[in-house]
């Protein structure tokens, strides 16, 4: 009887930690996108984030359905832009503003080439892996 008893206590445990943490984890894929358009040319774990600096549009991030012939933004979601600077590696908050959307062009007006616009999500729900875009 002790016995079922501790393995209920270890079992009760274990779920309790496990549960805990996915509360914590990312549940909601989510990635930028340009004008509706995947920002990342592959999500994959070496898809690589690159705009021209003299890139036009709407900036989102967004939860996405994701497939290997598609990419469709599904509902927007708050982030917030830093820029790291190419020289000393320095980020620095583009705005204190929780953003939606905002025009590319205006943080581009900011960053140099080999400078990286950073993403980041105000909640920890949403996984952004491809969170940074290279300044070509």
């Amino acid at each position: 009887m002790r016995h079922r008893i501790h393995l209920f206590l270890i079992f009760a445990g274990i779920f309790i930690c496990s549960h805990s943490f996915a509360q914590d984890s990312p549940s909601a894929c989510s990635a930028a996108f340009l004008d509706g358009k995947l920002v990342v040319d592959a999500y994959t774990p070496t898809g690589k984030c690159q705009l021209a600096p003299t890139a036009t549009g709407t900036l989102t991030v967004q939860t996405a359905e994701l497939s290997s012939t598609k990419s469709i933004p599904v509902d927007p979601i708050d982030f917030k832009v830093a820029i790291r600077d190419k020289a000393t590696g320095t980020i620095v908050m583009y705005s204190d503003k929780t953003y939606r959307q905002v025009p590319v062009q205006e943080i581009l007006a900011r960053c140099k080439k080999g400078d990286h616009i950073v993403l980041l999500t105000t909640e920890s729900r949403y996984a952004l892996p491809h969170n940074e875009i290279l300044i070509q």
